[in-house]
C-alpha cells in the first residue's frame, strides 16, 4: 500500500476549493430567488443557471482543485479526459433535477426530500466517478464503511442546500447558507478521499490520460465567462422584492380600473329609459288623455 497525500500543497487547495465551492454556491442562491420570483420558461431558465453554479462550480470545480492537492507517492496521476468531463455533466444535471424536484413541490416535505435524495447520490457518483477517471501505476480500493459516511453527508447536505434555494433571502442570510454549503461539499469530498487507498504496481509502464494541470487554463476560462454572464443576468434583472411590488401594483390598478368601470355602467338604466322617451317623472300617454278628457 502506497503513502497518500490529500494535501500535497499545504493549506492552498483545500482553502481554494472551499472558497470556489462557497462562491459557486452563493451565486446559486441568488440565481434560485430569481427562480421563485418567476414563471414558465424564464423560472426554468434560472434554475438551469442555479444548476451550472452550485453543480458545476460549488462542486465539481470544488472537486477538480482540491485533486490538485492530491498526491500517490511512487506513481504519476494523470486523468481520463472523457469520464472527467463526464462527472461534470453528471454535477450539474443532478442539480437540476433536485431544483426542479422542489420547485414543483414548493415547501412541502416529501419533495424535498426525494430532491435531497437525488441530488445527494447524484452528487455521490460524481465523486466517485471523478476518482474513477484517475490512472496510475496501480489500483484503489474503498473503505465501504467511509464511502458509506460519505453519501449520508452528500445526501443531507444536498437536503440542506435545496431547502436553503426554497426560504433563504436577504445577503445576510444568503452569504450564511453558502458558507454552510462550502462547508458540506468540501467534508464530503474529502470524507470520500479517505475513504481510498493506493495499491501500486510497479513497472506496468506509462500511465495514461492527461495531467491535472492541462484542466486549469481552460478549466478558469470557462469558469470566469459563466460566473460573469451568470452574475450580469442576476445584477440586470429585477429581484424577487421587485416582482413581487411590481404585481402587487398591478393588481392595484386593475381592480382600480374595475371599480370605475362599475361606476360608469352604473347610470345605464335612466339612459336606456331616455332612449326610449319614457322618464319616471313623465307621466304615460294614455294618465295624460284621461286627464285631458275629464
Amino acid at each position: 500500500m502506497s503513502s497518500i497525500e490529500h494535501f500535497s500543497y499545504g493549506l492552498l487547495t483545500p482553502l481554494l476549493a472551499y472558497v470556489m465551492s462557497a462562491s459557486g454556491s452563493m451565486l446559486g442562491l441568488l440565481l434560485t430567488t430569481r427562480a421563485r420570483g418567476a414563471e414558465g420558461t424564464s423560472r426554468y431558465r434560472w434554475l438551469a443557471g442555479a444548476a451550472i453554479s452550485i453543480g458545476g462550480t460549488g462542486i465539481w470545480v470544488m472537486h477538480f482543485i482540491a485533486m490538485m492537492g492530491f498526491e500517490v507517492r511512487g506513481t504519476q496521476i494523470r486523468y481520463d479526459v472523457p469520464l472527467t468531463v463526464a462527472s461534470a455533466f453528471i454535477a450539474m444535471a443532478v442539480v437540476g433535477a433536485g431544483l426542479i424536484v422542489v420547485s414543483r413541490g414548493g415547501e412541502h416535505l416529501i419533495p424535498l426530500l426525494g430532491g435531497g435524495l437525488l441530488t445527494g447520490l447524484g452528487v455521490a457518483s460524481m465523486h466517485y466517478l471523478g476518482m474513477a477517471a484517475m490512472n496510475m501505476s496501480g489500483h484503489i480500493s474503498y473503505s465501504p464503511v467511509v464511502v458509506a459516511a460519505s453519501v449520508l453527508i452528500a445526501v443531507v447536505a444536498s437536503t440542506v442546500a435545496l431547502w436553503f434555494t426554497l426560504r433563504v433571502k436577504g445577503a445576510l442570510a444568503t452569504t450564511g447558507a453558502a458558507l454552510i454549503m462550502g462547508i458540506a461539499v468540501c467534508g464530503m469530498h474529502y470524507t470520500g478521499m479517505f475513504a481510498m487507498s493506493a495499491h501500486l504496481q510497479p513497472g506496468s509502464g506509462p500511465v495514461p490520460g492527461a495531467e491535472g494541470i492541462d484542466f486549469l487554463l481552460p478549466l478558469l476560462v470557462i469558469i470566469s465567462l459563466v460566473t460573469l454572464a451568470l452574475l450580469l443576468a442576476v445584477l440586470l434583472s429585477p429581484s424577487e422584492h421587485d416582482l413581487r411590488t411590481e404585481a402587487e401594483l398591478m393588481a392595484r390598478l386593475q381592480n382600480s380600473r374595475s371599480g370605475r368601470q362599475g361606476a360608469h355602467a352604473r347610470p345605464a338604466a335612466p339612459a336606456d329609459q331616455a332612449a326610449t322617451g319614457q322618464t319616471a317623472q313623465e307621466p304615460s300617454p294614455n294618465l295624460f288623455d284621461a286627464r285631458r278628457n275629464h
